[in-house]
């Protein structure tokens, strides 16, 4: 709108600042005149201006308040069923048995999901974006529920485990790390509360973020604002390892971890990564071959199948899907790939 409202103002300053011209050299008007047209047309176009600035905020609280509607319209979560016992002392292992699910009943989003995760094992999850990956992992936190099939965890079906009992399985390290405003310590304990100073410091001791955390001016004390504007990318991440660590939950989810960051960053991520895989059962969604070809096993998702799994030699070997995918990044020299 404000574009088009200046397209009218400029073109009735050019009729009368013309037809002005014309009038004044003919000797019909005067000046002053033609002055005061134009001080009058620009008056008159004051209030369109803001009828269009009014316009696009209009436009603005429209388009938010058909999100508030949405989450306001979306059905509750299925309640626990009833006479459940808590579940204590989870191992990591995961079964998905047949698994089917779509967000839209027209479009199935997985079909048919099958595979088994032994504790401590590093399972990698690749494929196209759009594929499914990260949906699987929403389905293991039970943040939606199945159309068709079974998800175990130590042999037990998820919808017979308290929600809180299945979401404390899982330590979560993102793309993009959530930091509230608060010192650096409590955003650390946030995955445990309870836990005292010593271990929040042991904690990003491993997670490699120490270093950093100890040259800022208050260490631990220092305040984090929601923006996070004085920290980089790189150090959001450690920190987020650092809760990852200090949670001790035994199944690890990490999601494009690494994938917005630079080399150097990615390579002290890489390590800290590998002190918190230890001993975890390590769910891993990534595109760069760097992080994934050491995993135990890798599952290539498309069109909501799995269509391979194996280790990285194994499926470099079948020249499938993965091949492709290998030989996209690096590419397409046959003799470059290492197998």
């Amino acid at each position: 709108m404000m574009p088009f409202m200046n397209v009218i103002n400029n073109l009735s300053f050019t009729l009368i600042a013309s037809a002005g011209g014309i009038l004044v050299i003919k000797g019909k008007i005067s000046v002053g005149v033609v002055v005061s047209f134009l001080t009058y047309s620009k008056q008159f176009g004051q209030p369109l201006n803001s009828i269009a600035g009014m316009f696009n905020n209009i436009q603005s609280a429209l388009a938010g308040a058909e999100r508030v509607f949405e989450i306001m319209d979306e059905g509750e979560e299925t309640p626990d069923k009833s006479g459940i016992k808590p579940f204590k002392n989870p191992k990591g292992e995961v079964e998905f048995c047949n698994v089917s699910f779509s967000y839209h009943p027209e479009r199935t989003v997985l079909k048919n999901i099958s595979f088994h995760v032994k504790p401590g094992e590093v399972v990698a999850l690749v494929g196209e974006t759009g594929a499914g990956k990260t949906t699987i992992v929403n389905l293991l936190t039970r943040f939606y529920e199945l159309d068709h099939g079974t998800i175990l965890i130590d042999g037990t079906d998820i919808t017979e485990i308290p929600r809180e009992d299945v979401r404390s399985c899982f330590s979560v390290v993102l793309q993009d790390t959530c930091l509230f405003t608060g010192t650096i310590s409590d955003n650390i304990r946030y995955s445990r509360p309870e836990a005292s100073d010593t271990e929040v410091i042991e904690a990003a001791k491993l997670a490699h973020a120490d270093q950093f955390i100890s040259r800022l001016p208050k260490g631990y004390h220092t305040m984090l604002t929601g923006s996070t504007d004085n920290l980089s990318q790189g150090q959001r991440q450690l920190l987020a390892i650092a809760r990852a660590i200090l949670s001790q939950a035994p199944i690890l989810i990490l999601d494009e971890a690494t994938s917005s960051v630079d080399t150097k960053t990615e390579k002290e991520i890489q390590q800290a990564l590998l002190t918190l895989m230890k001993n975890h059962t390590t769910f891993l969604i990534a595109h760069r071959l760097s992080t994934i070809r050491d995993a135990d096993k890798i599952l290539v998702i498309g069109s909501g199948e799995i269509l391979e799994s194996g280790t990285h030699q194994e499926l470099m070997r079948n020249h499938g899907a993965y091949y492709r995918m290998v030989m996209s990044q690096i590419g397409y020299d046959d003799s470059a790939v290492t197998v």
